[in-house]
């Protein structure tokens, strides 16, 4: 029998937060589920003897069971191969590092025992700097703002999903994965859930500024087409600039009217324009390489072992090593 509640906990890096994030999802679990759970660790890459870890968490409780990545893929990926191994009625998805309090997977159950397919959390408030708050404030209104579907504002990656949802996200074939966007895009009966994001327990944050310039332009990209509108309307402005410009140098000339001469406003045309070429060049060849990664068709990831379960071998997000 699959047990009635799969977690999904992807790992990277989190040797010092394993014991207490095992301590804390176990004293849940074993109250919201009556023992009747699963916690599916997703070792992405670990270089810090994480998977040593968690191959003890194990050996101690089966129903810790561990999937070790080939390599480090990604958070998003690292996600969906959990979410591909997992056997549960619902999923939960949530972080290693304590950010997100493993005690909130209690009402992300009562909702969904109410008839909800999809519990997202709320971040109301976040203990972070102040710099990184207002990025994922202007991200997330940005996103909200653009995108085709209706992406709750601050809520991340963890959920609660129905199987019925697992399902459907594995059913969407693409590797640049969103998890929070698809997740909007699937659709079903989905409610929110507010809590305060502590600071991270221990160890350094796992997004780098690169990192989430990518998980931007994943959302970016992935959810909308106005990028792309955009980059023509820049043109055309541009165009109608140069137009109006050689317009008024014609007018200027023809009626004697005095106008300036030189270098310096020639420069400044072609130096606008060439930047607007630049731009809408670096938009399409966002969108492009996109359509290349998922032409290439490569796994979003590779199962280098398992530990207590079954290696998912799905056909579009990931293969295991022979």
């Amino acid at each position: 029998m699959p047990p009635m509640l799969s977690v999904i906990v992807p790992v990277f890096d989190e040797r010092e937060n394993l014991e207490a994030l095992r301590r804390r999802l176990l004293a849940v679990l074993e109250e919201v589920t009556a023992g009747d759970f699963e916690v599916v660790f997703v070792d992405d890459g670990s270089r810090d003897g994480s998977d040593r870890v968690l191959d003890a968490l194990h050996a101690v409780e089966p129903r810790f069971k561990v999937l070790h990545l080939s390599r480090n893929f990604g958070h998003q990926a690292a996600l969906q191969a959990g979410l591909d191994a997992a056997a549960g009625d619902a999923a939960v998805l949530i972080d290693a590092d304590l950010q997100d309090p493993p005690e909130l997977i209690g009402t992300l159950v009562a909702r969904w025992r109410e008839g909800h397919d999809v519990v997202y959390a709320l971040r109301r408030r976040r203990k972070e700097g102040l710099a990184l708050r207002a990025a994922y404030a202007l991200f997330y209104r940005t996103l909200r703002a653009v995108a085709e579907v209706d992406v709750p504002v601050d809520a991340g990656d963890f959920c609660l999903l129905d199987r019925r949802v697992v399902d459907a996200l594995a059913a969407l074939p693409e590797r640049h994965r969103f998890l929070r966007g698809l997740r909007s895009w699937v659709g079903f009966r989905q409610v929110g859930v507010e809590y305060e994001r502590d600071a991270r327990a221990a160890g350094a944050p796992k997004y780098t500024l690169a990192k989430l310039v990518r998980l931007a332009l994943s959302g970016y990209v992935g959810f909308s087409a106005l990028p792309l509108r955009a980059a023509a309307w820049l043109g055309f402005a541009a165009a109608a600039l140069g137009f109006a410009l050689g317009i008024w140098a014609v007018v200027t000339r023809v009626l004697a009217i005095p106008s300036p001469r030189g270098w310096a406003s020639t420069l400044a045309v072609v130096l606008f324009v060439g930047g607007v070429q630049l731009l809408v060049l670096g938009v399409i060849g966002e969108y492009l390489g996109r359509v290349y990664d998922e032409v290439r068709r490569r796994p979003t990831y590779v199962v280098r072992s398992a530990a207590g379960i079954a290696l998912p071998t799905h056909p579009t997000h990931g293969v295991h090593a022979p």
